[in-house]
């Protein structure tokens, strides 16, 4: 529910009553002595979904964006004609359940910060990620999406979209292209220092640390984070929910990839900075195309009904060429998720063939430890490059010599040439 207060302009005072009353709102009205260009305030309660028709009705009656309109949340409503408004208006579909269009844009406008604000909290949040990352913590990580300050631009690109707001679509944009370049540059700082100053074990292998390897090979999953993150930024916000934790949600899709590419950089491994890089485009294309569908299907549409059909065609326009950039990603994307599914498919297949060479009788006093696969870096399309066959057996007997057996056994099981090692480990004898 809103209480809607607006200052009537001189001249228009019987014509604006007259439309509430033909509404059947109940309203209050104080006159106005401070302006001589207003004669009165009126204050009437609405129903939620009735806010963006009402005040479209009397915009038409003479309320212009050079009159003062408050619209705030009213706890409670107790009349007979406001419930005949929420029978009228309350239908349980989406455009019942949103926000009006003026107090979308107000909200997206409140949700990005000054610059100065969002610079500093997008380099902090970022070098918490960045630590999260070389320290394999996942608390360290998430507590990096809570301060980053992402959900205003990723959000506001569509809403000026859709309700033909070209300053806040060009602002929110730019807001996007600086916040994604300040985290990959501020981690790509900070973790230059900790690795100079050895804070992190010298000669450390940022592809043995799960939390960093994850985002240098993203998979086609990730595409779900960020089309999830899209339409829950939108939903929250367009019918009035807390956007704290969907806010949370797209930082997630965001900020760690942008740290863990700034990490890759900062190792002098560019190619290891690709798969993460992608991963925080496409997660940015995603979240602003779902939020341009969600908007566009939760009925907003442009204030002036003149410039509804260019806004329609510009956002059909900006769909389509967010949609392919996306499919092209995903191709990209596609393309590490196979390559993944075919390292694990092989990790799999090696572990078997070890298994049935050892199941041989002139082998049964040996049994297999573990069986190791090594990947090479050849970011972001790792693949096998030496499998680590450990095998024990009894005190004092030699290696079984069953390296070539293994090593031809498992380089059937794929295209490259992979080295095989072999482990042995006597028992000793107690």
């Amino acid at each position: 529910m809103r209480l809607v207060q607006l200052t009537v302009p001189t001249g228009r005072r019987e014509t604006i009553l007259e439309t509430l009353d033909d509404r059947e709102i109940d309203y209050v009205v104080t006159d106005e002595a401070s302006n001589r260009e207003y004669t009165a305030v009126v204050y009437f309660p609405l129903p939620s979904p009735a806010v963006e028709p009402v005040l479209d009705e009397l915009q038409e009656e003479g309320i212009d964006e050079d009159a003062y309109t408050v619209v705030v949340d009213a706890e409670t409503v107790i009349s007979r004609r406001f419930q005949a408004l929420r029978d009228e208006y309350e239908k349980g579909d989406v455009e019942s359940d949103r926000i009006s269009r003026q107090e979308l844009q107000a909200e997206a406008e409140s949700l990005t910060p000054t610059f100065g604000v969002y610079a500093t909290m997008t380099i902090v949040s970022a070098v918490v990620a960045t630590a999260g990352l070389l320290l394999d913590s996942p608390a360290v990580v998430v507590g990096s999406m809570v301060i980053a300050p992402l959900i205003g631009p990723a959000l506001g690109a569509s809403v000026g979209s859709v309700i033909d707001d070209e300053e806040l679509f060009t602002e929110s944009i730019l807001y996007q292209i600086i916040g994604i370049v300040l985290a990959i540059a501020a981690a790509a700082v900070f973790a230059w220092l900790v690795r100079t100053t050895n804070i992190v074990p010298p000669g450390l292998d940022i592809g043995t640390v799960d939390e960093i390897s994850e985002r240098l090979t993203p998979d086609l999953l990730s595409l779900a984070v960020a089309l999830g993150a899209g339409v829950a930024g939108i939903v929250s916000i367009a019918t009035g929910i807390s956007v704290a934790l969907v806010g949370v949600m797209i930082a997630a899709a965001l900020i760690p990839p942008a740290a863990a590419a700034g990490v890759a950089i900062a190792w002098g491994e560019p190619s290891a900075a690709i798969g993460s890089t992608a991963l925080v485009l496409v997660n940015v294309l995603s979240v602003n195309l779902a939020g341009l569908l969600t908007l566009w299907y939760a009925g907003y549409r442009p204030e002036n009904l003149f410039s509804r059909d260019e806004t329609e065609k510009r956002v059909r326009e900006r769909v389509v060429g967010l949609a392919a950039i996306v499919f092209i990603f995903a191709i990209f994307l596609g393309g590490i998720t196979y390559a993944s599914y075919g390292l694990a498919t092989f990790e799999e297949s090696a572990q078997n063939e070890a298994e049935i060479v050892l199941e041989d009788d002139a082998f049964a006093e040996y049994q297999l430890l573990e069986t190791e696969v090594i990947v090479d870096e050849d970011y972001p399309f790792v693949g096998p490059e030496r499998v680590i066959v450990t095998i024990g057996g009894p005190p004092g007997a030699e290696e079984p010599g069953i390296a070539d057996t293994l090593a031809e056994r498992i380089n059937q099981q794929t295209n490259e040439d992979v080295i095989v090692e072999i482990r042995y480990v006597g028992q000793v004898e107690r």
